[in-house]
C-alpha cells in the first residue's frame, strides 16, 4: 500500500527555502559586518533588532534617515555576473543623501531578496555593502535576507538599503541662507553611479546590435566602466563641513543636475552652470552619442560627471575647494547662484 501524495511529508526546503544556506550566509556576513563596527553600536547582526546609542559628543542630535535601492543596474549585474560592487552602490545612494543634510551616517541596514539563495552571490553583494559602510564610517548593524520561491527569476535578486545619521540641530544644512553670488562647486562622479540605467541598458543593446561596443571607456574595460560603483563622498565632505561654512549640498541622483540642485535652493534663486566648466568623460560622451540625446536630456537623466554639488559663499569657495582636493576629490567651479527671474532654477550654458 503506497502513501498518498497528500500525506507525504513536506519540508521548508522542499518548498524552496533553504534554512541551512541562510545560516551559512549569516556566518559569512558576520566578519564583514564586524569590520564596520564603530562607537555607538550596542548590538548588531544576529538579534531581532540592532541597538545603537547616539554618540554623547552630540549636544542636540537630530536623526536623519534615508532609504534607496540600486535600480535596474542590477540587471547588468545579473547578466555580467558582477555582484561585488552593487552593494557599494546601495550604501552610496543612502549615505550620500543623508550627508547633504550635514549629517554623519551612523548605521546601515540592508534587505536582500531572492527566489533561491545562492550563498556565494549573496556574500559578494553583502561584501560590497560592508565595504561601502567601512568607507563611509557607518556600521552595518542589521539586515534581512528573504528567500521567496516564485517571486524572482533564477539568478536574480533585489536590494534595498536604509541609513540613519545624526547632525547637530544648529548645523543642519537647509540651503536657507544661499544667496545670489554664491559659488557652485561640483565634485566629480565615479561614473553613472546608480541612476539612468534603464537608458544605459538601451544604449548597450543598440551598440551590441550595431557591433559598436567600445573595448574601453576612460581607460577601463567597458563593463567595469559601466558598473563603476557610486562614489562615497561622506568622509571628505564631512571634513570640509567641519572646516568651512558650506551652505548647501546636493546629491546628483535620479533627475540629474537639473532636478536635484533646485531641491536645496530658496525660492527665487537659480543655479547658472557653465557648460564646459567640467569635462565630459568618454563614458558620458558615448552614452550621449549612442542615445542621440541633447545636453538638456543628459543633464536631466544622468549625473553627467558631477556626483555632488557644493554651494558656498564666494569668499570661501577657493579654500573649500582646496580642502576637498587635498582629501582626494576632483573639484570644479561649475557656476554661480543668481536671481531666478522668469527662467528655470538650473540653467546650463
Amino acid at each position: 500500500m503506497t502513501q498518498s501524495s497528500a500525506s507525504t511529508p513536506l519540508s521548508y526546503k522542499d518548498a524552496g527555502v533553504d534554512i541551512v544556506a541562510g545560516d551559512a550566509l549569516v556566518e559569512r556576513i558576520k566578519p564583514l559586518a564586524k569590520k564596520t563596527m564603530r562607537e555607538g553600536v550596542l548590538a548588531g547582526i544576529g538579534g531581532f533588532g540592532a541597538l545603537f546609542e547616539v554618540p554623547k559628543r552630540y549636544k542636540e542630535p537630530v536623526l536623519v534617515s534615508g532609504t534607496d535601492g540600486v535600480g535596474t543596474k542590477l540587471k547588468l549585474a545579473f547578466e555580467w555576473n558582477m555582484h561585488d560592487t552593487v552593494g557599494i552602490d546601495l550604501v552610496g545612494m543612502s549615505v550620500n543623501d543623508v550627508l547633504v543634510q550635514g549629517a554623519e551616517p551612523l548605521f546601515f541596514l540592508d534587505y536582500f531578496a531572492c527566489g533561491k539563495l545562492d550563498v556565494d552571490t549573496a556574500a559578494a553583494v553583502v561584501g560590497g555593502i560592508a565595504k561601502g559602510c567601512e568607507l563611509s564610517g557607518c556600521a552595518l548593524i542589521g539586515g534581512e535576507t528573504a528567500e521567496m520561491p516564485g517571486m524572482y527569476p533564477a539568478g536574480e535578486y533585489d536590494l534595498a538599503g536604509f541609513c540613519v545619521g545624526a547632525v547637530e540641530k544648529s548645523k543642519i544644512l537647509t540651503g536657507a541662507d544661499v544667496k545670489a553670488g554664491d559659488v557652485v562647486l561640483g565634485l566629480a562622479s565615479a561614473g553613472v553611479h546608480s541612476n539612468g540605467f534603464s537608458l544605459v541598458r538601451k544604449c548597450i543593446e543598440r551598440a551590441e546590435a550595431a557591433g559598436t561596443v567600445p573595448a574601453t571607456l576612460d581607460g577601463k574595460p567597458f563593463k567595469q566602466a559601466i558598473m563603476e560603483p557610486t562614489r562615497l563622498y561622506v568622509k571628505n565632505v564631512l571634513a570640509a563641513l567641519a572646516a568651512h561654512p558650506i551652505k548647501a549640498l546636493a546629491h546628483i541622483t535620479g533627475g540629474g543636475l537639473l532636478e536635484n540642485i533646485p531641491r536645496v535652493l530658496p525660492d527665487g534663486l537659480a543655479a547658472h552652470l557653465v557648460k564646459g566648466s567640467w569635462p565630459q568623460t568618454e563614458l558620458f560622451g558615448w552614452l550621449q552619442k549612442t542615445a542621440g540625446i541633447d545636453d538638456i536630456e543628459m543633464n536631466r537623466t544622468f549625473n553627467n560627471g558631477i556626483g555632488m554639488v557644493v554651494v558656498v559663499d564666494a569668499a570661501h569657495a577657493e579654500a573649500t575647494a582646496a580642502t576637498l582636493r587635498a582629501s582626494g576629490e576632483t573639484v570644479y567651479t561649475v557656476g554661480v547662484i543668481a536671481d531666478q527671474g522668469a527662467g528655470e532654477q538650473v540653467v546650463v550654458r
